[in-house]
């Protein structure tokens, strides 16, 4: 990086977090610090639920997820617009009408406290969890760039967002996360230019389309109904219906970002624009992702992108044998070159028997370079057998930093801590919120002022914020981080909005009822994610027919005492 990327960097970081927490000094009341004061307009609330979902995972996981496997991961926002349509005409008016500060308030009301308090402890558990991923995925930029330990790296990163989450509240949340969402937005527009303008001179841009249709990348929608497979169109529209409309409708971490509308109009304004924009912008931010895959069709990448694991390597016994494979590796990309020039060719001909024989010889190509490349993961585990062999999370940065210019690096690494920066502030004003209205003030501590209550927040926001730090430097055991955090939102998220669905739409299922039923489903989904291979959206689904289906038999079976 250069002294310009820094300034980039540190100047936009810097702006915004100090305009945060200026913008919010002095909130004074629960209401406006953990609502916002009721002032948002809807165009605040649409870019910040956007940015509340769109952390630094989805900018720093996202493309290298399509580099390695295609654009089949949207098929999990197919769901999405019309859990929207539901939340805004259901969710909204009921919280508004409650006057909630949490979603889980309402199920008090509904059933009973213990059915509020374990929504609110499954949403503390996942999303506390969740927070720690969060946090890593910047971490990983600047352990990177600047050589730093990467657990030192994690608190600095952590510490930014606390300061100005516990200053300001919801609202300086909200606030920062519009400025956050046009970094992000510019940020990544340019970032496809570049890559396209990086192309080979004669390589056009549908010329490059179709290469990475031709490879595999461009499979948007799969009809199969083999529940095994991780992204399907029915999964999309089933699972990822079930964990939009619990994750936008009963998280706190989304619930707060549009419960801070001046209206209902407004909040529902707000929704409205994620349903039409979010399934186009995740489209967008895969599509850079296979479209670096295109460019490193032409440009040799590494044989193994973290690079700092593989420096490592090389000083040990294996480092010759590494070097070995690869300089095979070099071999086999020179062979796929030669193999992409073919087909482009082919492609400008229209020669479709051409292009189908050059796209067979590139499988085979492609699929010895994969060989190659297990080889080398084996030898990194033999010489660091606590080394996480993943590494399409580095594929993205990767690349900004060997082959974007100077300036451009500095906006595009800000747009990844302005992600992180945004998701993790929601997360931690929820955790807070929740904490503090759902088990303090509701249990321990019930007859205290307005600025006692304030301050018990922001020392939990503190708190949360160490908690997300701990498991941040645990992270590395993961996979892919954007599957990660949607594999632990499927874990707790069907059972969550079983809960709330029996409580909006079957009337005559009481608390005891649904309080089991929810333990027993939770149960069950755990049992099956340690112990089956099923894709993990089909979690969300399970969890929530479990609750639904034992919470009826449960009310019918139930002795009369116990049935509420």
């Amino acid at each position: 990086m250069s002294t310009l990327d820094f300034i980039v960097l540190a100047g936009t970081l810097l702006f915004i977090v100090v305009y945060g927490v200026w913008k919010t000094r002095g909130s004074k009341s629960l209401k406006g610090y953990l609502r916002g004061g009721n002032s948002m307009k809807w165009g605040t609330i649409g870019l910040s639920v956007m940015a509340t979902q769109a952390s630094a995972i989805t900018f720093l996981s996202t493309p290298g997820l399509a580099y390695e496997s295609g654009m089949g991961f949207v098929q999990n926002y197919f769901g999405l617009p019309l859990a929207l349509i539901i939340i805004s005409a259901v969710f909204i008016p009921i919280y508004y009408r409650l006057k909630v500060y949490t979603a889980y308030e309402f199920l008090e009301s509904r059933f009973d406290l213990k059915t509020r308090q374990l929504g609110a402890f499954l949403f503390l558990v996942q999303r506390g969890l969740a927070a720690g991923i969060t946090v890593y995925a910047p971490a990983i930029i600047v352990s990177t760039i600047l050589s730093w330990d990467l657990n030192l790296t994690i608190f600095l990163v952590g510490a930014l967002v606390i300061i100005y989450t516990v200053t300001g509240g919801s609202r300086a949340v909200s606030l920062t996360q519009k400025y956050q969402m046009g970094v992000i937005l510019v940020g990544m527009v340019v970032a496809f230019i570049m890559i396209v303008l990086k192309f080979p001179e004669g390589i056009s841009f549908g010329e490059a389309v179709a290469v990475a249709g031709k490879m595999g990348k461009l499979e948007v929608v799969n009809f199969s109904f083999d529940i095994n497979q991780r992204y399907t169109f029915w999964s999309g529209m089933f699972g990822g219906l079930i964990l939009a409309l619990s994750y936008f409708g009963t998280d706190q971490s989304q619930v707060q970002r549009y419960l801070a509308g001046k209206n209902i109009t407004e909040s529902r304004m707000g929704l409205m624009f994620n349903a039409v924009l979010k399934v186009p912008m995740q489209f967008f931010i895969l599509f850079v992702g296979v479209m670096v895959f295109v460019f490193y069709q032409f440009e040799k990448p590494p044989v193994f992108f973290k690079q700092a694991a593989m420096e490592s390597a090389y000083r040990t016994p294996a480092g010759a044998e590494l070097q070995a494979l690869d300089d095979n590796y070099s071999e086999v990309f020179g062979e796929k070159k030669a193999g992409i020039q073919t087909l482009v060719e082919a492609i400008r001909r229209g020669d479709e028997a051409a292009i189908e024989i050059a796209s067979r010889e590139l499988n085979v190509i492609d699929a010895k370079g994969g060989e190659i490349r297990r080889e080398v993961k084996a030898l990194l585990v033999e010489a660091d057998p606590e080394l996480e062999t993943k590494d399409s999370d580095y594929v993205f940065l990767t690349f900004i930093l060997n082959y974007m210019p100077h300036g451009i690096i500095g906006l595009l690494l800000a747009v990844i801590f302005c992600a992180a920066m945004s998701s993790t502030a929601s997360e931690l004003n929820a955790l807070a919120s929740t904490s503090t209205v759902d088990f303090y003030k509701r249990i321990f501590h019930k007859g205290g002022s307005e600025r006692h209550y304030v301050l018990v927040s922001k020392i939990l926001t503190g708190f949360w914020g160490a908690v997300a730090i701990f498991f941040a430097m645990t992270a590395y055991l993961v996979e892919n981080l954007i599957e990660a955090v949607n594999i632990l939102g499927s874990i707790f998220y069907g059972t969550i909005l079983g809960i709330f669905l029996v409580a909006f739409f079957v009337r005559f299922i009481k608390g005891n009822a649904v309080f089991f039923a929810a333990l027993i489903s939770e149960t069950i989904v755990l049992v099956l994610f340690f112990n089956t291979d099923i894709g993990y959206l089909w979690y969300n689904v399970i969890g929530l027919a479990g609750v639904a289906t034992f919470g009826l038999l449960l009310q019918l079976l139930l002795p009369q005492r116990w049935k509420g």
